[in-house]
């Protein structure tokens, strides 16, 4: 890298001003030790943003006193090792009277430079510096950070807007009580974030022909960048196909041996090993969330088919698949991503689902320590009796088998409570529910 464009790049990034945000949930706590700050997450989440709204809640730092780079800036590529030194080298020249300070260094998409570990350790030992980083690869990024940092990193995820975020985006505030009409508006807008999701691009844009069109892109490049590239993937064909059945089986089993004698029956030559490292690679790029059958055995419990949810709703509409008939499976896939972004904030929080021999089930198993803590099950419509039969049903008895009371069903809209053969079930709207309202 010549040392004339990172002087181009620092002075722009000192020079233009942040851009506006919209406000994040996600709250992050300086280290008081020299750790660096990890920012994972699916690509276009907006962890570049948040890096943004971060460098906002820093209101006491002069702008001077930050460096961001962009590593996946077209006038850096290719990137090694030696940019990196090379940046920080250049950043000291134009600010000499910073090294005595505390300086704050945002690294976006380290991931693309090989060896980034080191030179994070070496930074953090050496120099006076605060360093957050964002990364689009969650087995890329822990391995490096288990095996290099050791210790040395506080990781946090950033997912898509969660509804709340979506109805800030919105300009929309949602109170305690609400007339019929903000009531009207909080679900027009539920509707808009089941269907397209939460991608803060997607969610900004008006035209829905547009949005789909922007998560199409983002599957191509999750795909060729984040998966073929990274991996170095030589069966593209498969892994679209791979990549198409399992959006096709979101909030369903999938089974990867399943998957392979499909292919097999196609003629298409492939190992069983290839595809399962196909799945692992999708679930590293955040493309996937797995959930896996409860139990008690920790080897039936990875032996398990797990159920398969998107990281977002926004790649339902772009495979073709709508809102109706598929709104409980979009449901089910809400309140998976909700799980996961809990699951984040509270280290012992977990979630799987539940089976029995006869098929009966329950969506989510919600364990937090060694403790059954909730029994969840997403369901559209509950009047129906034969639905609501299946779902409680299937409640109770997981409920007596994990000797758990704590049984909610999240509906569409219905709110109430009931007991059946002794035991108290809430039902709790999906928007309620997302608020924190239950």
């Amino acid at each position: 890298m010549k040392k004339d464009i990172a002087v181009e790049l620092i002075k722009d990034f000192h020079e233009k001003p942040l851009p506006d945000l919209v406000d994040r949930d996600l709250e992050f706590k300086l280290p008081k030790t020299k750790k660096a700050i990890t920012i994972i997450g699916p690509r276009r989440a907006g962890k570049t943003y948040f890096l943004f709204n971060s460098m906002h809640r820093l209101k006491e730092v002069n702008r001077t006193e930050m460096l961001y780079v962009n590593l996946e800036d077209d006038r850096l590529l290719p990137l090694k090792l030696d940019d990196l030194n090379q940046f920080l080298k250049t950043y000291y020249e134009i600010y000499p009277q910073n090294r005595k300070k505390r300086v704050y260094l945002f690294l976006d998409e380290v991931q693309n430079v090989e060896g980034w570990e080191n030179f994070v350790r070496r930074i953090l030992d050496t120099e006076k510096v605060q360093v957050f980083i964002t990364g689009s690869s969650s087995k890329l990024l822990a391995k490096e950070i288990a095996t290099s940092m050791r210790g040395r990193a506080v990781t946090y995820l950033i997912l898509p807007f969660s509804f709340l975020e979506f109805l800030r985006a919105k300009e929309m505030e949602v109170k305690k009580y609400l007339s019929s009409d903000k009531k009207a508006w909080v679900m027009k807008y539920l509707d808009e974030f089941m269907r397209f999701g939460g991608f803060p691009e997607v969610v900004l844009d008006d035209d829905e022909n547009s949005k789909v069109r922007t998560l199409k892109e983002y599957v191509e490049v999750l795909l060729m960048r984040d998966v073929v590239e990274r991996h170095k993937v030589k069966n593209i064909k498969v892994l679209r196909m791979l990549f198409n059945a399992l959006q096709d089986s979101f909030s369903k089993e999938f089974s990867v041996h399943k998957f392979f004698n499909f292919l097999k029956s196609q003629g298409i030559a492939v190992s069983k090993n290839t595809l399962y490292d196909y799945f692992q690679h999708y679930e590293d790029a955040f493309a996937v969330i797995p959930v896996r059958r409860f139990s008690y055995s920790i080897r039936e419990l990875e032996q398990s088919l797990p159920k398969v949810y998107q990281i977002d709703n926004g790649y339902a509409p772009q495979m073709g698949i709508r809102f109706s008939p598929n709104i409980g499976r979009l449901m089910e896939n809400t309140v998976a991503i909700e799980w996961l972004r809990r699951k984040f904030k509270n280290p012992l929080l977990d979630f799987f689902y539940w089976k029995d021999a006869s098929g009966k089930e329950v969506d989510f198993v919600i364990k937090e320590g060694k403790d059954i803590r909730e029994l969840l099950q997403v369901c559209y419509n509950v009047e129906d009796y034969d639905t609501k039969m299946r779902e409680t049903k299937a409640l109770l008895k997981a409920s007596n088998k994990l000797s758990c009371k704590n049984l909610k069903i999240i509906t569409w809209d219905y709110e109430g409570n009931e007991t059946i053969e002794g035991k108290k079930i809430i039902y709790n709207p999906l928007w309620k529910w997302l608020l924190g309202r239950s």
